[in-house]
């Protein structure tokens, strides 16, 4: 799946979940939990194109590329995330709570929807029980 249709499918599954939470629980909050549910959803929105992108970037790319831009791209967007939730609870004064809630529930449904995707991508069945791999240019591989 390209970038870009992925980039379209997770927003406008945050934003869609975002709206039903809104009309949950977010309404009738204080402003800074609905500040820390909107920031910690755009924090896992972030992560999830960036790791998407890298993964795309180094499919066509050499083993060693691909698992050094995948690991190391893990290890980077975890202190990218580490630190930007230090600064929105030290500098922007979120509440911890709302903000871990949000960012660790976008962060797994995003997860799951990229590894479902890059599952299809690289195996299909073509019959019970016979799977088909495919090798990073998209050709049949026995």
């Amino acid at each position: 799946m390209s970038l870009v249709r992925y980039s379209i499918l997770v927003t406008g599954m945050a934003a869609v979940t975002f709206g039903l939470a809104w009309v949950l629980a977010l309404r009738r909050a204080d402003v800074p939990t609905r500040g820390a549910a909107a920031y910690g959803a755009a924090l896992a929105l972030a992560n999830t194109l960036v790791a998407h992108g890298l993964v795309l970037w180094s499919s066509r790319r050499s083993t060693n590329a691909f698992l050094g831009a995948v690991l190391g791209g893990m290890v980077g967007r975890m202190g990218l995330m580490l630190a930007a939730v230090v600064a929105g609870v030290l500098l922007l004064g979120l509440p911890k709570l709302p903000l871990a809630a949000s960012l660790l529930s976008y962060f797994v449904v995003f997860l799951i929807m990229e590894l479902t995707i890059l599952h299809r991508r690289t195996t299909t069945l073509t019959g019970p029980g016979r799977p088909r791999v495919l090798d990073r240019a998209g050709e049949t591989r026995r």
